[in-house]
């Protein structure tokens, strides 16, 4: 039989990660096929997604282990960023990355697409970001707080966006909540 655990103390307490979630959704007026191949080329990220793709490795479509190596920020500021694809299920149109941002903050993002009908889609982005512990986790969500929910609301209308226009869609009808 083992002792229950003891109730971690204020100084304990800010050892642990910090962690905020998001989970926006939209709904996307293109085929979920035209969807999926936008997420599953990630050297073409950099057409709609705020980022400047540098390498990817192993180059090819996306695959479990794949890592996109890529930039954002201002032209003279190159805020490194790193996506290691986690899972890849192209029947159900779902995919894991887990994502190193700048300042030790890490990302673990699940995206599925869910088709509609023949010409439209829900998709979704769950998004838990973890920051360093102690006082590097608190500086750093500090910095980050509006990119938080943004980031993710964001990356979300670009991509709607981009499927759209390939699509050949008018304007769109679904928004990122």
């Amino acid at each position: 039989m083992g002792f229950p655990k003891a109730i971690p103390n204020a100084s304990q307490m800010l050892k642990t990660d910090i962690a905020h979630s998001n989970c926006p959704t939209s709904i996307v007026n293109a085929p979920v096929e035209i969807v999926w191949s936008l997420l599953t080329h990630p050297e073409k990220w950099g057409d709609f997604y705020d980022v400047r793709v540098t390498s990817v490795e192993p180059a090819g479509p996306a695959m479990v282990g794949q890592t996109v190596f890529a930039e954002s920020g201002p032209r003279l500021l190159h805020l490194a960023l790193e996506f290691r694809f986690t899972k890849i299920d192209a029947v159900n149109f779902e995919f894991g990355l887990d994502v190193k941002l700048p300042f030790g903050v890490t990302v673990c993002e699940d995206l599925n697409c869910v088709p509609i009908g023949q010409e439209e889609c829900r998709v979704s982005y769950h998004c838990g970001f973890a920051f360093p512990t102690g006082w590097r986790g608190m500086v750093a969500r500090m910095l980050m707080r509006r990119e938080l929910s943004s980031g993710p609301v964001d990356s979300l209308s670009r991509l709607r966006r981009a499927a759209e226009e390939r699509s050949g869609a008018g304007a769109p009808r679904g928004t990122a909540r």
